[in-house]
């Protein structure tokens, strides 16, 4: 069997076309109702299959063991929308683990599947500080434009800092009871 090798001059444009370095960064995007959230593959500890979730109901938080650990489980998305998903369902959908500044975890329930998506510097905007105030997406510090074939997608990116006082006011809510 021949092997075909081919050189390339240090002069070839098309090569330096196809090597052009684009900056970015990399996210964990899902969608929760009808947003797009991520978070930076940093502060992601892991992604793992729908694990039971115990809780008594009451504050929209749990506990989910993962391997030798327990987790704090924050429902986000009665957080942003005041309500719980049409679909509440006991088999399916992902936890997403985050990990604090101090070490400690905490899991954001998810329905549909993570991606793991790469996103241009380009993409990425400042979200104005009066929106952050004024809407339940505190939590995010910017957005991106994601070009898709029809239409655009916007991603708020949160910040895990800002997620921190949620875990944190949950914590005072959860030991006060």
């Amino acid at each position: 069997m021949a092997t075909l090798v081919t050189q390339f001059q240090p002069n070839d444009t098309d090569l330096a076309q196809s090597r052009q370095v684009i900056p970015s960064l990399k996210f964990i995007v899902f969608s929760m109702g009808n947003l797009h959230l991520a978070l930076r593959i940093e502060s992601v500890y892991k992604v793992v299959d729908h694990t039971p979730i115990y809780s008594s109901g009451l504050n929209h938080v749990g506990v989910a063991h993962l391997g030798d650990r327990e987790v704090t489980v924050v429902d986000l998305y009665w957080r942003f929308f005041k309500q719980s998903p049409i679909q509440e369902s006991s088999t399916g959908g992902y936890l997403i683990v985050v990990r604090n500044t101090t070490g400690d975890l905490y899991g954001i329930p998810v329905t549909d599947t993570p991606m793991l998506m790469e996103i241009p510097l380009s993409a990425i905007r400042l979200l104005p500080e009066s929106y952050r105030r004024a809407d339940t997406l505190e939590v995010a510090s910017h957005v991106a434009v994601i070009p898709q074939d029809k239409e655009s997608i916007t991603v708020f990116l949160l910040d895990v800092d800002l997620l921190m006082p949620i875990f944190q006011e949950i914590g005072i809510l959860t030991h006060n009871v």
